[in-house]
């Protein structure tokens, strides 16, 4: 399969759009890959991505099933509800995540949650994150409770993962180790320069914080027969 789409392509200008370029990216298929699984073309998926189109639902139906979520999820239906609405699995299982993968699981950047001590006592927030020399990177304002822990060089959780509500089956992934701020201005430019982009949040989050994980651990949950578990699980 080809990686997610050229960055220098036409931009998404529907939710719709934005909603399939996203799936497609995070499943790493190729606008042939989908077009092959939705019985359609490469260039009405292309066309569904980058303008702003009015598919039927017969369509939209084929579309979900190739991309492994439904219609509801893709035409946005579902954006502001919690995760984790759809039933059990049969038959699922839970399985531990080797280091090596974990780190691919990650992939670089993303969003995850850091658990860190506050002023009111423990608590978890949402942070754009990046993987740099083997180092989990935060972009955070400097009253924050997280560079308030760095400072002293204090322990936090970091985690991510992803769920596949159409199938009930997903992943998380569990980092463990001190935080510290990053001063020198060399290697806060090095940093910098290698972030994916800003923090969503924006407010001048401007210091950096790296976490040097000394436990790394992963969960999946697996449902057989679902897409993407490997043959034989079924047993």
């Amino acid at each position: 399969m080809n990686a997610a789409r050229d960055p220098h392509a036409p931009h998404a200008t529907s939710d719709l759009g934005r909603r399939v370029a996203s799936r497609r990216a995070l499943l790493r298929l190729s606008l042939e890959d989908v077009a092959e699984r939705a019985g359609s073309t490469p260039g009405y998926i292309a066309y569904v991505e980058e303008q702003v189109p009015t598919p039927g639902i017969e369509f939209l139906v084929r579309l979900a099933n190739a991309l492994e979520t439904t219609v509801q999820d893709l035409t946005g239906y579902t954006a502001d509800l919690a995760a984790g609405r759809a039933r059990a699995g049969y038959r699922a299982r839970m399985e531990e995540i080797g280091e090596a993968e974990c780190w691919e699981l990650l992939d670089g950047h993303g969003v995850g949650r850091v658990a860190v001590e506050g002023r009111d006592g423990l608590m978890v927030i949402p942070v754009n994150y990046q993987v740099v020399d083997g180092d989990i990177v935060f972009m955070t304002a400097p009253d924050s409770s997280l560079a308030r822990a760095s400072a002293s060089g204090a322990e936090v959780a970091f985690e991510e993962d992803r769920m596949d509500e159409a199938f009930s089956q997903g992943w998380s992934v569990l980092l463990v180790g001190p935080v510290r701020t990053v001063s020198e201005e060399s290697e806060v430019r090095r940093i910098k320069d290698a972030v994916h982009s800003a923090p969503w949040a924006g407010n001048g989050r401007d210091t950096v914080v790296t976490l040097s994980p000394r436990r790394v651990t992963g969960r999946r949950i697996v449902v057989p027969g679902a897409p993407g578990t490997p043959s034989g699980s079924a047993d």
